[in-house]
């Protein structure tokens, strides 16, 4: 039994796994974390662009010559 837990504690195998899931939280975390900083600054770029596109004519009393 002795040997059991003298093993136990000195095996590692799970210890990277471990050590990645945590990397990945982080990075999954930053990520939620930025863009939940920029959406509302994106919403009101998107807002913007739309009311300035609204009523845009292109291409309309153009003429060109060859």
């Amino acid at each position: 039994m002795i040997n059991f837990i003298k093993n136990f504690r000195a095996d590692e195998d799970g210890a990277v796994t471990v050590d990645w899931v945590v990397l990945t939280a982080a990075v999954v975390g930053l990520g939620v974390a930025g863009v939940a900083t920029v959406r509302g600054s994106v919403q009101t770029l998107a807002t913007n662009i739309a009311s300035g596109v609204t009523g845009t004519t292109v291409g309309a009393g153009t003429t060109t010559t060859p």
